[in-house]
């Protein structure tokens, strides 16, 4: 078990890019393994891989506690709307503590991509599963759920943020 370190808001891998995994070695099963057990120690639901800085496009997740048999990984995620039904919900991230807001998404997601040993995944789902698939792959491509908010949401986020023990240390 290895706990790596969540990179924090301010950090720049956030904000980039993540690259296309083209090996699928130990090294890559060590990586979702240790994505898994730091996404645990935190009590996330779901953890992205540059934001434990590794700038590929790998993401964990576990939303059993709402959809029982629904922990894994994805890598190479790409998803798709199912419908154009949104949903409205609280939002937080790791690499943002203590900053929930209202974001919306799409209320119902397909993602493809592959596991660890290159095998096809297909996931459609609902819900805090779909809420995860969005804001994982949106991770992946640098993109943090700020950029989702209502501009008013977003400037008291920023300020929360601002005001932080974890921003200013």
């Amino acid at each position: 078990m290895t706990i790596r370190e969540v990179r924090l808001f301010g950090d720049p891998v956030l904000n980039t890019r993540a690259d296309e995994v083209t090996q699928f070695d130990d090294a890559l099963k060590t990586l979702v393994e240790d994505m898994l057990d730091t996404m645990d120690e935190y009590d996330g639901v779901g953890l992205a891989a540059n934001q434990v800085g590794v700038t590929r496009r790998v993401f964990v997740f576990d939303c059993a506690h709402e959809n029982p048999g629904m922990r894994g990984h994805v890598i190479n995620p790409v998803w798709e709307p199912v419908g154009e039904e949104k949903q409205v919900g609280n939002e937080g991230c790791l690499s943002i503590p203590a900053v929930v807001k209202e974001t919306e998404r799409y209320n119902s997601v397909k993602v493809t991509g592959q596991d660890v040993d290159g095998n096809p995944v297909e996931i459609t789902a609902s819900g805090l599963m779909a809420r995860c698939i969005q804001h994982e792959t949106d991770h992946l491509d640098g993109v943090l759920f700020l950029k989702r908010l209502s501009p008013e949401l977003r400037k008291e986020a920023m300020r929360e943020i601002r005001e932080s023990d974890w921003f200013n240390a």
